[in-house]
């Protein structure tokens, strides 16, 4: 197709140089003519040619089996497979034949439904990449020869010894362990408490109070909802809860600067509220974590180093929390 269109270019320039301006004028309306053709035909014709185990197997396995494969994928979808991919997930269906706009699939990889997939990003996928998938639904999905060196299943990726931990390590934990309930329309409806765990954004965000503070696991939330620290336990559906080894690469992730898939390190959230939950140690100890107690900090029911308690404060400049409320509470 792309050759054909080359050459009739090509004639059509040549010829133009040579024919009398009358006819020159009548044949170049048909070449131009028959090239719109082409060009307005080659999408179509591109989508007969994408199949599943040529052209979108390679993306779905660098960019999308690190959560969605095994047998616990992230929202129930399979992508490790052209049966998995067309069974859908616990949403319905995700690709209709000749239907790219009407393909869940498509609509999360654009942006058009949320969370934008694939949650490791940004980055997303490229336009190639997208195009590449739209093309294959548009063509009807077709399977395609398997390639007789098949591509290895990819894992849940992990830091080499000595680099940083990034989202894109921690992210397939929380897709398949945490984002069934803390996304928009999870198991329970709405994200408890609206937080969510789709996306590096959602994660970090502010909000009511913060979750994570970069450079403190101690401090945040989040880790200690894992940990069993702060009640209720998350996940929510364990036990099994995370293993040790999940939970060690989230908090090694928070204490090397919650950085995004990329490496760049988040910024304290100063002035950001906080509400933890844990054992006193001593009057300035929470489990691991230095509590800031200052003359303006409330303290209620009278609590004692061993009770278990509340605490409700901000995060200062370096990360710390200072404490506005400590009260003790049944566990």
């Amino acid at each position: 197709m792309i050759t054909n269109l080359i050459l009739l270019v090509t004639a059509w320039r040549g010829t133009a140089r040579n024919a009398a301006p009358a006819r020159s004028y009548g044949l170049c309306r048909r070449l131009l003519l028959a090239t719109f053709l082409l060009i307005m035909a080659l999408p179509s014709a591109r989508a007969q040619t994408a199949t599943f185990h040529t052209d979108v197997a390679p993306i779905l396995q660098q960019r999308c089996l690190m959560c969605h494969s095994g047998g616990n994928p992230a929202a129930g979808l399979g992508l490790d497979s052209l049966e998995a991919l067309l069974e859908g997930g616990a949403g319905g269906k995700v690709v209709e034949a000749g239907a790219p706009g009407d393909s869940e699939l498509v609509r999360r990889i654009r942006g058009e439904s949320l969370p934008r997939m694939p949650m490791t990003g940004p980055p997303f996928l490229s336009d190639i990449e997208i195009l590449t998938i739209e093309r294959w639904v548009a063509g009807g999905l077709q399977a395609g020869q398997v390639s007789a060196a098949k591509a290895s299943v990819v894992t849940q990726p992990r830091p080499a010894a000595g680099e940083k931990v990034t989202y894109l390590h921690v992210a397939p934990i929380f897709a398949t362990r945490c984002a069934k309930c803390h996304s928009e329309n999870g198991l329970m409806g709405p994200a408890p408490e609206g937080y969510l765990l789709t996306s590096y954004q959602s994660t970090l965000a502010r909000g009511e109070r913060v979750r994570v503070v970069p450079g403190n696991p101690a401090a945040s939330e989040l880790l200690r909802r894992v940990r069993g620290q702060s009640r209720e336990r998350m996940p929510l559906d364990g036990p099994p809860y995370l293993d040790a080894d999940e939970i060690s690469l989230i908090e090694d992730w928070i204490a090397q600067g919650a950085a995004d898939s990329e490496g760049s390190s988040a910024q304290v959230p100063t002035g950001a509220r906080v509400r933890l939950q844990g054992r006193l140690t001593t009057m300035n100890l929470l489990d691991d974590l230095e509590l800031v107690i200052g003359a303006h900090t409330r303290i209620d029911k009278n609590p004692r180093p061993g009770d278990y308690v509340q605490v409700r404060g901000r995060i200062d400049s370096a990360g710390r929390v200072i404490v506005e409320r400590l009260r003790k509470r049944k566990k």
